[in-house]
């Protein structure tokens, strides 16, 4: 049974009016961590207000290629062979998520995922709003180790049965929940909620064929993108990125590695909150963004050498949520 470790209870009156009336928390397995990726597999638990479980569902999902790090997830072809295609299980997913926040454990990957896959079956996934409970945690200044969802679970005395397994993985990230919503709002906290905007039309490029699965590592370098001329930033650079500061108009931000966000989408983000694009790491970039710090790209190479502050997306996404203003005057 999970060990509430929370000091204490809200009473009803004492309930956030502004906390949400009910959350939807997923979590789905893929094919791998690109924007051609599918999902093979998906769980959701529906949550009430105060984080109490309503009911859950899973689900297999054929993906039509081949299955990606089977060593990771367990789900073989012949697993897969007679599953549902996507588009036969959106109707049920879409009921689950409907009036609900999305909860996930770094929860923009997941949204990704999902609404990647909406838009392939021509409709839009019904979530408006998502929470990320790594920024929960970081939020609650939770004594964690790292950021991982078993870190999360050990700390709220969650038995993880199945890793890598969608439904054990909801189950666990559910049972973490509850503890992390009271403690939030007995603590007064702002959830880290953040706008989900659904994919409208998708064009997919060629899948593999079965059999013929790149290799995985951590993340796989994107493929080659034509240069976008962007206006100049309009603001000064004030400098390097301090970690539990917010960033601020005019820092330069590069991006290494392969996103869960579409490239240029996430840069479009990062210069209409008024920072600049750098295409390349020098020592006046305020910040590196990747999901692969230990890899030997340039980029890594030299923001180990210069000391470049690095995040990873998830992180970015969430301060990206609240860019301090430039300087009246700059």
């Amino acid at each position: 049974m999970l060990e509430d470790r929370t000091t204490a209870t809200p009473s009803a009156t004492a309930w956030p009016a502004a906390y949400p009336q009910g959350y939807a928390v997923v979590d789905v397995e893929t094919t791998g961590l690109a924007r051609d990726d599918r999902i093979i597999s998906a769980a959701v638990y529906r949550l009430d207000a105060r984080g109490e479980v309503e009911d859950h569902w899973y689900t297999l999902v054929n993906p039509q290629r081949d299955p990606g790090p089977v060593w990771i997830h367990g789900l073989t072809n012949d697993v897969l062979r007679d599953a549902p295609l996507f588009p036969d299980v959106a109707e049920e997913f879409a009921a689950r998520l409907d009036g609900r926040v999305l909860v996930a454990h770094n929860a923009v990957f997941d949204w990704q995922m999902i609404a990647r896959e909406y838009a392939r079956a021509k409709r839009e996934a019904p979530v408006r709003q998502r929470l990320c409970t790594i920024a929960l945690s970081k939020a609650l200044d939770l004594p964690l180790p790292n950021h991982k969802l078993e870190s999360l679970a050990a700390h709220f005395g969650v038995v993880q049965q199945r890793a890598h397994h969608a439904l054990d993985d909801a189950r666990v990230l559910a049972e973490a929940f509850r503890p992390s919503l009271l403690a939030a709002a007995a603590g007064g906290v702002r959830l880290p909620l953040h706008e989900c905007r659904p994919l409208t039309e998708w064009s997919d490029r060629p899948a593999p064929r079965i059999g013929q699965q790149p290799s995985y590592g951590s993340y796989r370098p994107n493929s080659w993108r034509p240069s976008r001329k962007r206006p100049a930033c309009p603001y000064p650079n004030p400098g390097r990125y301090e970690e539990g500061k917010r960033l601020k108009q005019g820092m330069r931000v590069a991006f290494s590695g392969d996103t869960s966000v579409e490239r240029d989408l996430l840069e479009d983000r990062a210069v209409e909150a008024g920072l600049h694009v750098a295409t390349s790491l020098s020592r006046l970039t305020s910040l590196l963004v990747t999901n692969d710090p230990d890899s030997g790209t340039s980029k890594v190479v030299k923001a180990r050498q210069f000391g470049t502050p690095v995040v990873d997306e998830a992180a970015f996404g969430q301060l990206l949520a609240d860019v301090e203003p430039a300087d009246a005057g700059s």
